[in-house]
């Protein structure tokens, strides 16, 4: 390596330099011993010159502040309960329709994603075992016998010889002295991803408990509007059968016969409708469920039996820590914050040590017994990084910028579950208010009908105003199913938003 005259570190590492010519002398005065220490002190001192200049300072890692508010806005509950109601509320606590939970437990003993999250999770933690035990020192036995056989030509003797050699060894393979924590930081990365990997599964698995909760909620709102419309449907059955008879005897025009059959057709439509939606619906739901669940359940006013506790959000700061893809997303940032440690560690020399210790002889009966058959090597290495083209400080600079896209990532995955639970609150609120004034609504359009029909068996109404007014009631009476269903699923969210109660978990970590 050829290093400019302008640099301050020229003349220490020439040949003729002070302190280059001093451990040369130093060397030639003393046994083998003596060099070998002097060549080794020679080379950390080039060594350390060569480096100081390009190792980068060492970086202070933290946690970034959360961008986030500190409340829900338009939320009066926000902040004014104990985040604690959420945190140590069990899954199966809020989801207390025992259908329901039977359901869930299906699917978590099934559903293939978790169980590909579960294989992803022993993935990370083999991995992070291997990169472990690169702290370690690799020892090995090796055993040799060799058999040869010099001819006459090459002995002095001029007669062939016939050589045996046996050998075993106890060795120490290649172990790299970790000074400067380079493997240290790559162990302590490799554990964070193992972390972000265990977390990543229990978001499957509370995803997991909401996607099957909504589909059960679909399919059990579907049954309900299903319900509505069969009996609708019968209704307006009997309806085309009495005004079928009174046009046959003349006392109801064809006009009113079309318009009944026209209600009737229409319900018989939706049926079929509700119908294909809930066989799609039932199909979706066995697939979450990793089996055949939908054939069990039977919605029939069973969406009206339902009931969620309600959720106290807690401040955000509190709540949003503890969601699983938060956590996953601040372990993913400290191994990348661990990765810049053991990228800073490579600038500096790394020492390894390999050596052997074991017996050697021309006999195998002797190979054990004699004592000068002993035998042993050591040979300590030291690889000085001198001149790598700028991988070094490239390779630094890359584990900066995944840094920082891991600090933003983390920002990020802040930000979306903060909008969650506050999209959350909002739908929780409004389908609430949905619900009250669609039963307001249904009330007022039952009565609408029941005049309507007064109003045409005395005379003084066309059938059409039936027409409309039970048209409208059939309406009315699916959206607030619908609303029902929403609502209930909005809770659903929330739950899933706040984390779904699940505190902090205590990793298991490998034993070091």
């Amino acid at each position: 390596m050829t290093l400019s005259r302008q640099s301050p570190l020229a003349g220490d590492l020439r040949p003729d330099g002070a302190a280059s010519q001093m451990v040369l002398r130093a060397c030639r005065r003393t046994g083998p011993g003596m060099a070998l220490a002097g060549m080794w002190l020679l080379l950390l001192m080039v060594s350390g010159c060569a480096i100081l200049r390009d190792v980068p300072e060492p970086v202070e890692h933290r946690i970034p502040a959360a961008p986030v508010p500190a409340t829900w806005e338009g939320d009066t509950a926000a902040g004014t309960g104990p985040a604690e109601d959420i945190l140590d509320l069990e899954w199966t606590a809020f989801f207390s329709d025992k259908d329901l939970q039977s359901v869930i437990e299906t699917a978590l003993d099934n559903n293939r994603d978790l169980r590909l999250a579960a294989l992803r999770v022993s993935e990370a933690r083999a991995t992070y075992e291997i990169q472990l035990a690169e702290t370690f020192p690799i020892l090995g036995a090796t055993g040799q016998a060799a058999r040869a056989r010099l001819p006459g030509d090459l002995n002095i003797s001029g007669r062939p010889v016939t050589s045996n050699q046996f050998e075993t060894y106890l060795g120490l393979s290649s172990w790299e002295v970790d000074f400067w924590g380079r493997i240290e930081s790559l162990s302590d990365a490799a554990l964070q991803s193992y972390f972000a990997t265990e977390a990543g599964q229990r978001g499957a698995q509370l995803a997991l408990i909401a996607q099957t909760a909504k589909a059960w909620l679909t399919l059990s709102e579907l049954d309900a509007r299903t319900e509505i419309a069969r009996r609708t449907l019968e209704s307006r059955r009997e309806s085309f059968r009495i005004f079928r008879l009174r046009n046959e005897m003349g006392s109801t025009s064809r006009l009113d016969l079309t318009q009944v059959e026209t209600l009737y057709v229409q319900a018989e439509i939706l049926v079929t409708q509700l119908e294909q939606a809930r066989a799609l619906q039932a199909h979706y739901l066995d697939q979450v469920s990793g089996a055949i669940v939908s054939d069990t359940i039977i919605g029939t006013g069973r969406l009206h039996e339902i009931e969620f506790p309600d959720l106290v959000p807690g401040i955000p700061s509190d709540i949003l820590v503890r969601r699983p893809d938060i956590l996953a997303a601040e372990f993913r940032l400290k191994a990348a914050q661990a990765n810049i440690d053991a990228a800073r560690a490579a600038f500096f020399p790394r020492i390894a040590l390999t050596g052997n210790l074991g017996v050697a002889s021309t006999d195998l009966e002797d190979l054990f017994r004699i004592a000068d058959s002993n035998t042993w090597s050591f040979v300590p290495s030291v690889s000085v990084p001198l001149f790598e083209g700028g991988r070094l400080r490239n390779r630094y600079d890359i584990a900066e910028i995944r840094r920082d896209a891991a600090v933003a990532a983390y920002e990020k995955a802040l930000q979306e579950a903060f909008r969650d639970v506050a999209d959350a609150l909002t739908l929780r609120r409004g389908l609430d208010q949905q619900f009250q004034l669609m039963e307001q609504a249904v009330t007022i359009q039952q009565e609408r009908t029941r005049l309507a029909r007064m109003r045409y068996d005395n005379g003084a109404a066309a059938y059409l105003e039936v027409l409309d007014s039970e048209r409208d009631l059939l309406s009315a009476e699916q959206q607030l199913a619908q609303i029902h269903g929403a609502q209930l699923a909005s809770h659903v969210a929330l739950f899933t938003a706040l984390g779904g109660g699940t505190e902090v978990p205590e990793l298991d970590t490998p034993d070091r």
